[in-house]
């Protein structure tokens, strides 16, 4: 997977890991979820968090991998589609985040450790949110002369997963010693992940 990664254009493989940053670094269901079990549960309890959140990603690369590949497979044009629903997409998510409230619900994290790593992955699992991203995001950087499409899909979502996982445990662990100034400033974090969403999704449609 390492040999795919190192095989891809070193402008894709910036923009791709910049461009994940982006997402991984924007309030999004994760983050909060983590941030509110620092606050709640210091900072081991919302660096699990974090770490849940990252291996729950894992299941919807699976299925990414499965789906996309075949789609691509059957239907070698289907890219030229799925980046128009992923601008799309990520259009509606601008949209939300700037919409979206600057605090945290009360209850929503959780002081255990074990509690907010479980949590953390099923919080991902269950939510189909996640696999919409996936498809919408990853696709962008496959070149199938690269290699097989489903391993392409792997090796990025996998460097996805990793890179988000640290991103929001050290959310997590900021929360727990920052407490609730973190969560203060929530509002503003949502305003300027909208428009980091807005400007990938520009990117989608002029590539």
């Amino acid at each position: 997977m390492i040999d795919l990664l190192l095989a891809m254009p070193p402008q894709q493989f910036f923009a791709f890991l910049v461009g994940g940053l982006v997402v991984n670094f924007a309030p999004g269901a994760d983050m909060i979820f983590a941030t509110a079990c620092g606050i709640q549960g210091g900072p081991r309890v919302g660096a699990m968090a974090g770490f849940g959140a990252g291996v729950g990603v894992l299941w919807h690369i699976t299925l990414a991998a499965l789906g996309v590949s075949a789609l691509i497979a059957a239907h070698p044009a289907a890219l030229d589609a799925v980046r128009w629903i992923g601008a799309g997409y990520l259009l509606w998510l601008a949209v939300k985040s700037w919409r979206a409230g600057g605090t945290l619900a009360p209850g929503s994290g959780t002081p255990s450790a074990a509690r907010a790593f479980r949590r953390g992955i099923l919080s991902n699992v269950l939510n189909p949110k996640p696999v919409l991203f996936i498809l919408a995001f990853l696709p962008q950087f496959i070149d199938p002369a690269l290699g097989p499409v489903w391993q392409q899909i792997v090796a990025l979502g996998c460097l996805f997963a990793f890179t988000g996982a640290l991103v929001t445990a050290g959310y997590g662990v900021l929360a727990g010693y920052a407490g609730r100034a973190l969560g203060a400033r929530m509002g503003a974090l949502n305003k300027l992940a909208a428009l980091l969403f807005g400007g990938l999704a520009a990117k989608l449609v002029l590539d």
